[in-house]
């Protein structure tokens, strides 16, 4: 790709809910601003994968128990004003259009397109930012874009055991993805789910399943189409229903 035709990529992280998982750590700060590894904190991850991908223009999206967060990124994140690079805070808001908190997190990112319009991108990373992972977002967004999909989803094997814990994707042979199931009960038959053989370049054995890392690349206008509606959640709502009208490409991390 011609340095004039690299995609203008905008990360979105999301702050994260309450964290009750991790309650007491979670009584005070939301679980991004949980301390990690001494002085770092949880959204140091996602941060960190963004500024080595090359990906400097990003946004957090913060709503619950934020203060600590908030003072975090402001001590941590200050890039010089040449790169036009910026790692900037969207606490949620009340507006004359929008007067309640994010209802979830395709809420949260719809409520926010006023601010990222003036960047003009032609793609945006949805990123969590509670997760540790290391990740080339770079890899990411050249396979995206190497196999013309309009999204793609980093996705994860695991056993059948796992599987019910998350959101399983049916994939074909080339990857695309054809069907979403959030949760599958234990005791419920999914074989029909299992990844290809021609699919499953080097996977363990055993790890027969998909599983949704909640790491999303949407194309700007596929995002704004995507949005264009009530739904709440990328994961329950606006994945399964762009599965029925977009291409969907899994990214196998």
């Amino acid at each position: 790709m011609a340095k004039n035709d690299e995609p203008r990529v905008l990360a979105l992280i999301l702050g994260g809910g309450k964290g009750t998982r991790l309650y007491p750590l979670t009584k005070e700060r939301s679980k991004p601003a949980v301390s990690f590894g001494g002085k770092y904190r949880i959204v140091d991850i996602p941060l960190s994968n963004c500024i080595n991908s090359g990906y400097k223009k990003i946004y957090l999206l913060t709503q619950f128990n934020s203060a600590s967060l908030h003072l975090h990124i402001t001590n941590s994140y200050n890039f010089d004003r040449f790169s036009g690079g910026f790692v900037e805070i969207l606490a949620a808001e009340q507006t004359l259009e929008h007067s309640g908190w994010y209802e979830g997190t395709a809420d949260a990112v719809r409520k926010n397109f006023i601010h990222f319009k003036t960047q003009k991108p032609t793609h945006y990373v949805i990123l969590s930012g509670d997760q540790l992972y290391k990740m080339d977002l770079r890899a990411f967004m050249d396979a995206h874009i190497k196999s013309g999909a309009e999204i793609t989803i980093a996705t994860t094997a695991v056993n059948r055991h796992d599987a019910s814990g998350f959101g399983i994707m049916k994939i074909d042979e080339k990857s695309r993805v054809k069907e979403f199931m959030e949760k599958p009960k234990p005791d419920m038959n999914i074989d029909d789910w299992k990844i290809p053989e021609n699919a499953r370049d080097g996977l363990p054995e055993g790890k027969d399943y998909l599983a949704s890392m909640g790491i999303y690349i949407f194309n700007a206008d596929t995002m704004r189409e995507a949005l264009d509606n009530d739904f709440d959640d990328f994961g329950k709502e606006i994945i399964p229903m762009a599965i029925k009208k977009s291409k969907v490409q899994s990214y196998v991390y």
